[in-house]
């Protein structure tokens, strides 16, 4: 009879675009069509927001993306100053980034595999990908662990997640060298999840709430828009690379319609580039064009990109391709993060 260790044998790697100079690829892509000299357009657009010295980069993440083995590009692009701000589903941050730095790991699996097995095992399955679900449950743990220890009131996710990353450091590191929630911490790169129950993060609120009835903390999505808000009024121009849609695709182009709420005549999003697999035609927001986006007042359409591809294959490119062209080296970090209140180090 197979066990877990049948299945859970072989580890999903991070590719690392430093590895990989896709320059002259990503180049040679210009002269091409259809999606090839999209994603070409969508490199030098990137390429460009970095440039732009009034720019801040949004980094906006949806898909099960760390744990196919995504992670490794996010956390260069938080070290080499090529993000300002991160906003996320959940399952990403925590379920993926902050599990793999508890010391956990996602598995090359297959969908051809009889799931009520899987079940049986305890092995969850995300495609052609497993993971421990009973690893998964400390992950839970630590989420509420955490909670439990601070202050009872409500957070903005960006609070939060700044703990996780304090929790991290005062228990010796991460113990991966690639956590994404981490590197964050260390570079005051804010990153937000607007969704925040929708992950461990939310099994270790019914968990700490449950515990602490009369007295325990909340999630204030409304702090979490505010917040992110800040970030808009406090860049004169603001660029957006979304992998994905979704929530944190919504939630980042919104900011632009709240600024200007509070700050007559604030700017759109100067740039933007998307890589989705979602077809336009059902109007879903994962799918809904850029283009659209301006008749919303979020986007401009001078440096906008849709790239309908797997993210798999062509977030590296993207990302690969600005890394290597090097006009991060001289750009200056916006720690963000401290511009919030979010203890006396950073007040």
């Amino acid at each position: 009879m197979a066990t877990k260790k049948d299945f859970l044998k072989d580890v999903i790697k991070h590719i690392d675009i430093k590895e990989h100079n896709v320059v002259k690829l990503v180049d040679s892509m210009e002269s091409m069509a259809f999606t090839a000299r999209d994603l070409n357009r969508a490199a030098r657009i990137y390429e460009t927001m970095l440039k732009d010295d009034n720019c801040a980069v949004i980094l906006t993440l949806a898909g099960s993306l760390f744990s196919a083995g995504l992670k490794r590009v996010v956390f260069d692009l938080v070290n080499n100053s090529m993000v300002d701000a991160i906003v996320s589903t959940g399952a990403i941050m925590v379920d993926q980034d902050f599990f793999e730095a508890l010391g956990f790991k996602h598995y090359i699996g297959s969908p051809f595999v009889d799931d009520n097995q899987m079940r049986d095992l305890h092995i969850d399955r995300i495609y052609d990908t497993f993971i421990d679900e009973d690893e998964l449950r400390i992950c839970d743990d630590t989420t509420a662990k955490i909670f439990d220890s601070l202050e009872p009131r409500p957070y903005s996710s960006r609070e939060l997640l700044w703990h996780f990353g304090k929790y991290l450091e005062d228990n010796g590191g991460p113990k991966v060298e690639d956590s994404v929630i981490w590197a964050a911490y260390k570079n005051n790169v804010p990153i937000f999840v607007p969704a925040f129950s929708d992950c461990s993060a939310g099994f270790g609120i019914v968990m700490h709430q449950h515990k602490n009835p009369e007295k325990h903390l909340s999630f204030d999505s409304g702090k979490d828009f505010y917040e992110l808000t800040q970030i808009k009024l406090n860049s004169k121009e603001t660029g957006i690379f979304m992998i994905g849609g979704g929530v944190p695709k919504n939630f980042t182009q919104d900011i632009v319609v709240a600024a200007d709420i509070l700050q007559e005549d604030a700017p759109m999003h100067k740039y933007a580039v998307q890589i989705t697999v979602a077809d336009v035609r059902d109007g879903a927001l994962s799918s809904s064009t850029l283009k659209e986006a301006s008749s919303w007042g979020k986007v401009e359409t001078t440096y906008e990109q849709m790239v309908y591809s797997e993210a798999t294959l062509a977030m590296p490119l993207i990302a690969g391709y600005a890394y290597h062209k090097g006009v991060w080296k001289n750009r200056k970090k916006r720690e963000f993060q401290k511009i919030f209140s979010l203890s006396p180090s950073l007040s």
